[in-house]
């Protein structure tokens, strides 16, 4: 799709929100392509500074730096709220530098980024979870559920070189928070102090929901996770973003008409929309009747199959600000599962940037 057809689709279905919330994102995009450039790196000198992981000398919450020099006195630096805020602010504007990449925005990515970081969860062993970052090794990079996420890691990167300090942990849940903010979503509450861990911490395969399962299947995952009825339809409701792809999951297509806006469309259209099974060489999914353009996914449709979900379903299609509370509620239980926080970590909420 053309970048001038993009912005006119973007800002067309984004009329159905309230005009004080898709006003500035549909103005900030009216120029099309965007461009940003990195800040000027900072003048070095002879007193160029090192940084150095320094988890375990400052009681796991800071970094230190030592001179090149050999200064034999190395400055402790612990992150506050307005460093956080600078990592932000850098993937915030960041996530529509590749016009070209999906529907034109990382966000959609870096948010399955952080879900799959988190969904590993298991109550009962306490493993798992977005605290260790273990997407990082193979086995686990190499999960099917996880095919594509390669893009979501390599785009951190960068801010990862800029911002050393930050674990890999922390970094793929801010990415999620941010992306979900500024794809017009709901604020959604931040703690720091994931830490990352090796190789030997990675989760078994099939943790994660498969999407050809029915409500079973997903009782049996979301339950391991120590999720109720209500909060797995309340987590299903981010299939509002992104898209399919045949090379990576095998299913192919968007479930919405916004996929890099974040609405309650999902359940209207899972009620409102007739369904049809897709004709195709694939796996099993369902089309829309009407435009033959979207798709769901076997456990989608379940979530209207099973009377429990189903009644969870209506009450986010018709109530939009709901969705928006359960929704920051539940994805902030995932992003938190199995981190053991400091006593009296702060919940910090960050400034958008464009939306």
């Amino acid at each position: 799709m053309s970048t001038a057809t993009r912005t006119f689709t973007r800002a067309l279905r984004t009329s159905a929100r309230p005009a004080f919330t898709a006003a500035p994102r549909a103005a900030f995009r009216q120029g099309g392509r965007r461009y940003y450039s990195s800040e000027p790196a900072a003048k070095q000198s002879s007193s160029t500074w090192l940084w150095v992981a320094g988890a375990a000398a400052v009681g796991g919450g800071g970094w230190f730096f030592l001179n090149n020099q050999g200064s034999a006195t190395p400055k402790v630096f612990t992150p506050k709220f307005e460093d956080y805020q600078a990592v932000y602010n850098e993937i915030a504007n960041r996530l529509e530098e590749n016009d070209e990449y999906d529907d034109g925005s990382y966000g959609p990515v870096l948010v399955r980024l952080a879900w799959h970081a988190s969904g590993t969860y298991d109550a009962a062993t306490g493993t798992g979870g977005s605290n260790g970052a273990t997407m990082r090794f193979a086995p686990e990079s190499d999960h099917g559920a996880n095919a594509g996420l390669k893009a979501a890691r390599d785009f951190l990167e960068p801010v990862k070189k800029k911002f050393p300090w930050i674990t890999y942990s922390d970094l793929w849940i801010l990415a999620g928070v941010c992306s979900i903010q500024e794809m017009l979503g709901p604020k959604i509450p931040f703690r720091a102090g994931r830490q990352d861990k090796d190789v030997a911490a990675c989760t078994p395969d099939g943790r994660l929901p498969d999407a050809a399962q029915a409500q079973d299947h997903l009782r049996n995952i979301f339950y391991r996770m120590g999720f109720n009825d209500q909060e797995i339809v309340a987590l299903a409701g981010a299939h509002a973003l992104g898209r399919c792809h045949s090379n990576r999951s095998g299913y192919e297509g968007p479930w919405t008409f916004s996929p890099t806006v974040l609405t309650n469309d999902f359940y209207k259209l899972l009620l409102d929309e007739k369904w049809q099974w897709k004709k195709w060489n694939g796996p099993k999914q369902y089309e829309d009747k009407k435009t033959k353009s979207l798709m769901m996914l076997p456990a989608d449709m379940a979530l209207v199959e099973d009377k429990k979900f189903k009644n969870w379903v209506k009450e986010y299609a018709a109530d939009n600000d709901l969705f928006f509370k359960d929704f920051s509620a539940v994805v902030t239980k995932l992003f938190e599962l199995g981190v053991p926080f400091k006593e009296g970590t702060e919940k910090w909420v960050f400034k958008t940037v464009n939306a």
